[in-house]
């Protein structure tokens, strides 16, 4: 939604731009060609956090009442070296949440389900391969902690890594 109001502040001045005298020659079919390949090419924001919209279905699943499950948790304060490892436990803790949401048919179940959905397709959009350190935990050696506990340190582990 937030993208393609963007997209569309970005035709918008985009289309000023070639009204303006200085393009005044590019009305013709090349000015249209130039306008769309701008219109459409990725939006790259420096400062922008790649897990924007994870935190923001965090926000919408923490006060949850329906979803109670104990978590491996990893701890937001993990090495630096180890902060793939930790995200990927976090996002595949997430598949336990909707194991959850389908047997209680929870109220948040979508947002869950964007949780997981958006972690997964950054890890593939990345291509993240971290290579096992001595120092980093395997996701089950962290404690399980409650449904609460695991969202807050979710959002501190993402809020670091945005850093």
């Amino acid at each position: 939604q937030k993208t393609h109001l963007e997209s569309v502040c970005l035709q918008y001045q985009l289309y000023r731009l070639l009204n303006s005298h200085c393009f005044c020659p590019l009305k013709n079919g090349m000015g249209l060609i130039i306008f769309f390949l701008c219109a459409y090419v990725p939006k790259t924001e420096a400062g922008h956090c790649k897990w924007a919209e994870v935190l923001q279905d965090l926000e919408r699943i923490k006060t949850s009442k329906d979803i109670d499950v104990s978590l491996y948790t990893a701890n937001a304060d993990e090495d630096e070296e180890c902060q793939e490892l930790v995200m990927r436990c976090f996002f595949l803790e997430t598949e336990v949440i909707i194991q959850e949401c389908r047997i209680k048919n929870c109220s948040k179940t979508q947002d869950v389900w964007n949780i997981w959905k958006n972690g997964n397709e950054s890890f593939e959009k990345n291509k993240l391969t971290s290579t096992k350190s001595e120092k980093c935990k395997e996701c089950e050696e962290y404690e399980e902690k409650s449904f609460t506990e695991f969202v807050q340190n979710f959002v501190k582990v993402i809020q670091r890594d945005c850093k």
